[in-house]
């Protein structure tokens, strides 16, 4: 009896097992079918650089760690040569992947695959390999369109990224080290990235598997749709770390379309340099939370500088669009036709307000950019700072039209905000400073135990900090 209820035991525990296994099976997806559909309109893509030395160079970038001692970086990933050294004969090397959009041969990849290069070859799913011609390349948003002289040429389906959830499953097919179509899985980790020095592309950010030429090619959802352009890895190696970044689909078709019919891309511009807030400066500029976008710096004859925009405003929304990070408001401003007008809601001096503002061209390098009586230098003030006139030499070269230079910095609030001898100060708790003297009415008359916005300009380059005294 003890010998048969054993049995039954086993039974009902391996019976349990394989229905758990089956449900787990069961709830992951199947990629059988959007591989076999979508593989024939995936591209592997090579060139011919335009010379020896440029291509071993950007292998000793892009390749192999020369040491172990190697910083987290964000890197392109497309050179898959194992070997630094250059060779005789300038022969075609596998760079990356491309998905085709059109039956007559319009094909997607990313800049940085055919930047360049002398002549780009794709070669097809039936092993055909074409020359390409380069429509046109956006350096901007790291997209290139290409063209293939060929017929009825199987294509992608293109999605919308908007719609990707965090959470969902997505697959890449590309050329990892040169092994053509291959397939990696995985999820959407996040959505809207701003990566550094990519001020234009919101990146889907996953963790599927990308490497070595797996640079522009496609990034499906589980309806087969392309989402995005996989471009970037977050590496310490080199190779995968479960980090990789992709160009949403919408962006990248929004940059083809203009590629094709004017052959360059046109982005918005506002015309200000602006930086993040965190908690001390939300508290300095009386806002309820640390979010939106603070001007640092109008542009002079910029759009936003017609439209009233000043130092020390916080931008917290851009037609309609929340702005959570100052890293949302570039590519909402990019993606709005020049000549458009635009609305902002800011906050200045504690208030809202809204602004509307005519958004201008971005200019081709993605830049716009009679002396103070001689006054001794003040005294350490209450901030342990010593400040001097701005010299005529120090408005020229780094394009400042007011303020005063911190030439002492002792203990006190100023050294525990982080100003240096050498900055500039031009606004304090939302005064402009025009000199030595009406900073020192200022900072007499500056709150204690309580945050308030400092705005420096180090270098050249404007910040907003926040400086609180502590009352003794």
């Amino acid at each position: 009896m003890l010998k048969t209820k054993a049995v039954v035991l086993v039974s009902l525990v391996w019976l349990t097992t394989l229905v758990a296994q089956a449900s787990r099976a069961a709830s992951l997806p199947d990629f059988t079918e959007l591989v076999e559909d979508s593989s024939p309109a995936v591209v592997n893509i090579s060139t011919v650089q335009a010379t020896e030395s440029e291509r071993s160079s950007a292998l000793g970038q892009f390749g192999a760690p020369d040491s172990e001692d190697i910083p987290e970086i964000f890197r392109h990933f497309f050179r898959n040569l194992p070997d630094m050294e250059p060779r005789p004969k300038r022969t075609p090397q596998s760079l990356g992947s491309g998905f085709i959009i059109s039956e007559d041969g319009y094909v997607l990849t990313n800049n940085h695959v055919v930047q360049g290069a002398e002549r780009v070859l794709v070669r097809l799913n039936d092993r055909r390999e074409l020359e390409a011609e380069i429509v046109g390349t956006d350096e901007r948003s790291d997209v290139a369109l290409l063209k293939i002289e060929a017929e009825d040429l199987p294509v992608v389906k293109i999605g919308k990224a908007r719609d990707l959830r965090v959470g969902e499953w997505v697959l890449a097919i590309g050329s990892p080290f040169g092994f053509d179509h291959t397939v990696t899985a995985g999820i959407v980790s996040a959505k809207e990235r701003a990566l550094a020095n990519e001020t234009y592309v919101p990146f889907i950010q996953t963790d599927v598997a990308i490497n070595p030429g797996n640079s522009g090619g496609p990034l499906f959802n589980l309806d087969g749709e392309v989402v995005g352009i996989n471009s970037q890895i977050y590496t310490r190696s080199g190779g995968f770390m479960g980090l990789s970044f992709a160009i949403p689909i919408d962006v990248a078709m929004d940059v083809a379309d203009q590629l094709k019919s004017q052959g360059h891309v046109s982005r918005g511009w506002l015309g200000v340099i602006i930086q993040e807030v965190n908690r001390d400066l939300a508290e300095s500029f009386g806002l309820d939370k640390p979010a939106g976008a603070l001007v640092a710096k109008v542009l002079p004859d910029s759009p936003a500088q017609a439209a009233g925009l000043l130092e020390g405003d916080v931008i917290t929304s851009f037609n309609g669009r929340s702005i959570a990070l100052s890293s949302d408001l570039p590519h909402l401003v990019g993606r709005v036709k020049p000549g458009t007008e635009a609305k902002m809601d800011v906050i200045r001096d504690g208030e809202r307000t809204t602004i509307n503002v005519e958004v201008g061209l971005l200019p081709e390098d993605g830049q716009a950019v009679g002396g103070e009586p001689q006054v001794k230098p003040a005294t350490l003030n209450r901030l342990g700072l010593k400040v001097e006139p701005l010299s005529d030499s120090y408005r020229e070269k780094w394009n400042v039209r007011s303020g005063v230079v911190v030439s002492e910095v002792a203990d006190g609030a100023g050294a525990r905000a982080g100003v240096v001898a050498g900055d500039v100060i031009t606004m304090l708790n939302g005064s402009q400073i025009e000199s030595v003297q009406q900073f020192a009415d200022v900072v007499d008359a500056l709150p204690e135990d309580r945050s308030v916005p400092m705005r420096i300009v180090r270098r050249g380059s404007p910040l907003f900090i926040p400086l609180k005294l502590v009352q003794q």
